[in-house]
């Protein structure tokens, strides 16, 4: 088996990750609100979701690729409204609530289970993959062992991204006082609420 298919899935990974969605919002702002610890369970969350979408692309699951697409509208539908959720939450936060309640009540895992179903709710994703994962592998299917490079690569390029985001954020997070991040939690969720909107629309259009 060719190892550079790895090294390849890797940078699909960092490159399906980078762009700021989302999923970007909200691992940056539950970074700047709770810490470290629940913006790397947000960033792992994503990155399975990911690697979820990597494997059913690279093993060519057309039938669970036919059906994810099929209920794509509902998806959006959940995703949206649970983003809205979170943007209008944010609006009722005071200054210094959000952080002791998320270390009283919010676990690590919550946070890790929130964004691995939420990215699972973008079923497109898996055509990108397929396009992708088509000219990394020209001559065909992938077999058993190069699917499961290719999704650990995109687990592990998708993975490094998030920490260098969170390990950002949390550097900066040191540098702003609780009033600071008030006002950055507000206005991530106002763009999280107006995201989870445009998430509605594509659900019920």
């Amino acid at each position: 088996m060719d190892h550079s298919i790895f090294l390849k899935a890797v940078g699909v990974g960092l490159a399906v990750a980078a762009p700021v969605g989302p999923m970007s919002l909200l691992c940056m702002r539950t970074t700047l609100l709770r810490g470290w610890r629940s913006g790397l369970a947000i960033g792992a969350g994503v990155a399975t979701g990911d690697a979820i979408f990597a494997a059913i692309a690279a093993l060519g699951l057309a039938g669970l690729s036919a059906f994810m697409l099929a209920h794509e509208k509902p998806l959006h539908l959940a995703a949206g409204l649970f983003l809205l959720w979170l943007g209008l939450t944010a609006f009722r936060r005071k200054a210094g609530e959000g952080e002791a309640r998320a270390v009283a009540h919010r676990s690590v895992f919550r946070d890790f289970a929130t964004s691995a179903l939420l990215t699972l709710t973008n079923p497109p994703t898996i055509i990108m993959f397929a396009a992708i994962f088509t000219a990394l592998a020209p001559a065909g299917a992938f077999t058993l062992a190069g699917a499961a490079m290719t999704t650990l690569g995109v687990l592990a390029g998708s993975f490094v991204w998030w920490i260098g985001v969170v390990a950002a954020l949390s550097l900066f997070r040191r540098a702003i006082g609780a009033r600071a991040r008030l006002w950055i939690d507000r206005a991530s969720g106002a763009i999280l609420a107006a995201l989870g909107l445009g998430e509605i629309y594509r659900g019920v259009r």
